[in-house]
This record gives structure tokens, C-alpha cells and sequence, in this order.
């Protein structure tokens, strides 16, 4: 491939062995700025997204890889980068049917693999599950999930309280599963 310099910097997709992408993405950077290479790799991501993981009651918010196995490269794609980024330890290759000529992402691929996705709640409920009620007032109390509101981070439970059955809103960090 010849070198030309007013070629512009495209998103490349890079496969690597499952748990290797931040090593990776690391030893990308590092290796580029050892072999003054900055000017062809300018960016390097592992596309994550924030969770928040509601399980028995507790909430807690993890980092996870949308993509395992892979990290993206934004690079002006030439012998010398492709070599470098090939000669990294856990880089099984580029992402494309020639390994040699690796094509880039287009506009809406990069989009829909975009950094900035928003939050995603994941939550262990749903519709007809016995829960307990945890936290409030009701502590012990029992009852059945009528209806999820992620968005609003509530559920409605059909409590039985005094022999009826009244449904009553909780936060969903107020409820756990009754096994």
C-alpha cells in the first residue's frame, strides 16, 4: 500500500483473544507513541456502556464491554500500522473478509458501536414473581409483581396485607425475589 499522507483516519475494528482488549488497546497506544506512530493511530476504544445491576434488592453499576473481543482503532491505515497492530501479543487480526485489507466502519456502524449508548438496567423481576419487601416500612411484608417501570426505577406488587390484596408501588432496590 503506498503512503499518502492526506489519506484521512478511519474507524478499524481489531479481534482479540476474549479478557486481551484492554491489554490490547494498551500496548496499541504504547507501541504507537515507542515508534512515533501517533500521527497514523489516533484513537484506540473499547466500546463499554454503564450498568445498573439490581439483584435482591441491591443496586450496584458495573462497566461492561459491549463488544468482547474487539477494540476499535481509529488509524490511517497503511503496511506499517497494520504490522504494528498484527504484532501485538492477543491480536488475532482485523475485522473484514481480507485480513490484509481490513475495511472500515462506516458513518452508521461507528453509531450504532458509538462509546456514548446510555445506561442499560438490568434487574433479576419479572411480572408474576414473589418478592419480599425489603428496606421500608413493609420490611417482610410479601407479595407479587404486577408491573415493572424500569425508566422510573419502581415496580408495582400486589401486597397482601391484613387478608387483602392491595397493590402498592416500591423502588426496585425495595424489593428482592422470594425464593
Amino acid at each position: 500500500m503506498n503512503e499518502n499522507n492526506t489519506q484521512k483516519p478511519e474507524w478499524y475494528v481489531i479481534h482479540t483473544y476474549s479478557g486481551y482488549e484492554n491489554k490490547v488497546a494498551q500496548n496499541i497506544v504504547k507501541k504507537a507513541e515507542n515508534q512515533q506512530l501517533t500521527d497514523k493511530i489516533l484513537e484506540v476504544q473499547i466500546p463499554t456502556e454503564q450498568v445498573r445491576e439490581i439483584t435482591d434488592g441491591k443496586e450496584k453499576e458495573i462497566t461492561r464491554k459491549i463488544f468482547p473481543g474487539y477494540v476499535l482503532v481509529r488509524m490511517i491505515h497503511n503496511d506499517e500500522v497494520a504490522y504494528l497492530i498484527r504484532s501485538i501479543r492477543g491480536v488475532t487480526g482485523f475485522l473484514g473478509a481480507d485480513p490484509n485489507q481490513p475495511i472500515p466502519l462506516t458513518p452508521s456502524e461507528i453509531a450504532a458501536m458509538g462509546v456514548d449508548l446510555g445506561e442499560t438496567v438490568e434487574i433479576n423481576l419479572s411480572v408474576g414473581d414473589p418478592v419480599r419487601i425489603v428496606g421500608t416500612a413493609m420490611d417482610g411484608f410479601t407479595g407479587v409483581v404486577q408491573s415493572i417501570d424500569i425508566e422510573a426505577g419502581t415496580c408495582m406488587v400486589l401486597v397482601s396485607m391484613f387478608g387483602q390484596e392491595t397493590p402498592t408501588q416500591f423502588a426496585l432496590t425495595d424489593v428482592a425475589r422470594d425464593n
